[in-house]
Parts: structure tokens; sequence; C-alpha cells
């Protein structure tokens, strides 16, 4: 069987979800989506329990993702509305399920990221991007639109840039990309891998409870617009983080001036 994604996850608890289709510039097809999805499922369980910690987002070859199949989208022209509004379901699924993962998610793009695939950026916590990465909003150059991964790529850079951007279906370079918010980081090809690496070394050094709690609390705090309300959900957070387990512990490492019980050892830094 076609493997369309690979899952690994290391002794660390790091996950790595890489795309395997770099003959075809890992495009998007139906069955490439399914995958994901049930790789993030999984990831959702793992990470609710601790035992992921960080999840980076990869893909084989000189492209992280092409966008949309051309193959699939052929399938599709022959879809019913109702075909096609379920094929929508599961990418907006995938979507969600990637920008809820509990734990801190961190996207390596080395190449070509075009349509959908500027919402998987755009749904992770952490986009780190070589220099010779492109992005491109290109759906309405083919009479498309954007349209599920519309609220995540404009979360990112704002409604004004979106408006551009979704249509012109211009190329944004990776230094674009960055001012524009999509990117936090952009360095050269060479050093992309070593980058990921410090960034996941960094993300391993956080207690896992308070990154979960915090990247749930931001979502939330995102969308409530009653001040009562989000101010007393923040005391509430900060005061159950403060007599859980890992807070305590946290806080008296800091103390000791000892590493905290969830910090990886240099052994395990240096074997990893």
């Amino acid at each position: 069987m076609t493997e369309f994604c690979r899952l690994e996850i290391d002794k660390r608890g790091v996950a790595t979800l890489t795309l395997a289709r770099p003959e075809v510039h890992n495009a998007f097809d139906d069955r490439l989506i399914k995958a994901l999805n049930g790789h993030l499922t999984h990831l959702h369980a793992l990470a609710s329990q601790g035992e992921v910690r960080v999840m980076v987002l990869a893909s084989e070859g000189k492209s992280f993702s092409a966008g949309a199949d051309l193959k699939w989208m052929q399938r599709m022209v022959e879809y019913s509305r109702e075909d096609n509004l379920a094929d929508s379901r599961e990418l907006a699924r995938l979507m969600q399920l990637l920008d809820e993962l509990p734990c801190p998610s961190v996207c390596r793009v080395q190449g070509a990221t075009f349509g959908g695939a500027v919402g998987l950026a755009a749904c992770c916590d952490i986009v780190l991007a070589a220099e010779r990465a492109r992005f491109c909003l290109s759906e309405v150059r083919i009479g498309l639109a954007p349209a599920v991964i519309s609220p995540y790529v404009q979360r990112a850079i704002g409604m004004r840039q979106m408006r551009r951007y979704a249509l012109t279906a211009e190329v944004i370079d990776a230094h674009t990309a960055h001012q524009l918010g999509l990117v936090h980081d952009v360095c050269s090809d060479e050093l992309l891998e070593a980058r990921v690496a410090d960034m996941v070394s960094t993300l391993l050094a956080t207690s896992p409870e308070a990154s979960r709690a915090t990247k749930a609390l931001l979502a939330e705090v995102a969308v409530v617009e009653d001040d009562t309300r989000r101010q007393t959900r923040c005391c509430e957070v900060i005061s159950q983080l403060r007599v859980s387990e890992q807070g305590q512990a946290g806080l008296a490492a800091f103390f000791a001036g000892t590493r905290p019980p969830w910090a990886p050892s240099d052994d395990d830094s240096a074997s990893s």
C-alpha cells in the first residue's frame, strides 16, 4: 500500500508527521487527507495524555506541498454538489485537527507551499521556512477560492493582506511571508533542519501541562468578547496551574536552580 504520509514518535515525545508524496510535490488528494486525519486524531489522544509533547509537520522532496493533486481535481469535476461538500468537510476537519492539536506544532517549510498547504502552515503554532520557500493562495487562478483555509490564513496575516493575496494569487517569497506574519523565522536552506531541532528543544523545556493549558486558553480568549468572562477564565487557568503537580514542580525547580522534571537531560538531547 502506498504510504501517503508517515508518523514517527521519538523517545522524547516528539512526533514528526511527514507528507510522503514527493513525486507529486506532496499534493493533496482525498487519500492523503484521510491519512493525515487519522494520524492527527491519534496525536490528539497522545498529546492530551502528555505522551506527545511537540509535533513537527514536514514533507519529503523539494516542495512542502503543491496544493491540490491534479488527478484529484479531475475527479472532482464529476462530483455532485453533495460529494464536493463531503470532500470539503474532510479538508475542514484536517485544518481543525491541526489547529486544535493540544501540544505545540512546528511547520517545516523547505519549498513551494501552494493552495491548501498554506492553510496547513497557518494552522501550526510555529512556522520555520527556508529562504527558497514560496507561498501562494493560487485558487482563484483556476476558478476556485481558498475557502476552507481562509479563517486560518486570514487570522495569520490579517484581513487586509488576505484580500490582496487571495484575490491576486501572487507568489509570496519567504521574507515577505515573514513580514506578513505567516512565517515566524526564515533561514538558509542548509540551516533549516538545525533551526527546527533548536525550536523543538526550546519547546521541550516547557511544561507539557502548561503548554496545553496555554494553547487552549489563547484559542478561547481570541473568540470570547465578554471582558468579565475572559478575565474570569484567565484567572481560573493560572490558579489551577499554580496548584497543579507540574506547576508546583516547576516553581520548586526554579527557586532551587535545578532542572524541572519535564526538561530533557543533556544525554536525551545528544541522542535524539
